[in-house]
């Protein structure tokens, strides 16, 4: 399929999982992730009427953000982890931020700029046993989002992310999220948005609650070989 095809063929499997259980697709945001495709990938994407697009990497959000300057309604996600030394960068370039998951990362985005409008941000969660992994461990994730609440008035916490761990049931894991989501808005009650699901697993995101879906493959195709 092109990339019509595969975007249309998405869109109506996102319409079909959130009808089969209840939900209306209207409330849902498809962000398209371009990682190490080209910035002409996302020109093509918004003629289609893409409007939300994720990078995982600051050096490729600045780089396709500076070159497409004139796309009209293109909200930039970064859902990668964050290396606090990026933050500023990180900060400049985006709409959205996925991956806040510790204090002093939220401090360093928040010093980035801190008279801006608000970033909206998503808390994430670390649903492994791994430490090494990003995230805020659940029983963490309430203290965290007061802290971002409350010490950083340039950031918004909408809400929490995660990834699906391998080998664990994707329902079972984002129905983790969905309580670690519920931990925050006991903080910030209307920190209602939930960023989880990729290619392989946004239906069960959808079922558990999700609000932000993030798709790469099975909308782009392959991502192109890196040297």
């Amino acid at each position: 399929m092109d990339l019509h095809a595969r975007l249309a063929d998405l869109d109506a499997r996102i319409f079909d999982a959130a009808r089969s259980v209840g939900r209306d697709p209207l409330e849902l945001t498809r962000i398209v992730v371009t990682k190490f495709h080209p910035a002409e990938l996302i020109t093509r994407l918004h003629e289609l009427g893409v409007r939300d697009v994720g990078e995982s990497r600051q050096q490729e959000l600045t780089a396709k953000r500076d070159e497409l300057p004139n796309l009209d309604g293109v909200q930039w996600h970064f859902v990668g982890q964050i290396q606090t030394k990026k933050a500023r960068a990180i900060r400049a370039a985006s709409d959205c931020v996925h991956s806040v998951d510790r204090d002093r990362l939220a401090d360093a985005l928040h010093a980035a700029d801190p008279d801006a409008p608000p970033l909206d941000v998503f808390l994430q969660v670390n649903l492994t046993d791994d430490p090494g992994r990003g995230g805020a461990v659940p029983a963490d994730v309430s203290a965290l989002a007061e802290h971002v609440a409350f010490s950083c008035a340039s950031l918004r916490v909408r809400g929490v992310m995660a990834v699906a761990p391998l080998g664990v049931e994707p329902a079972d894991a984002f129905a983790r999220l969905a309580e670690a989501g519920a931990s925050v808005r006991r903080v910030v009650p209307d920190a209602t948005w939930m960023s989880a699901g990729m290619s392989g697993d946004f239906a069960e995101a959808i079922a558990a609650g999700a609000t932000h879906l993030r798709i790469g493959s099975a909308i782009t195709g392959p991502r192109p070989v890196r040297d």
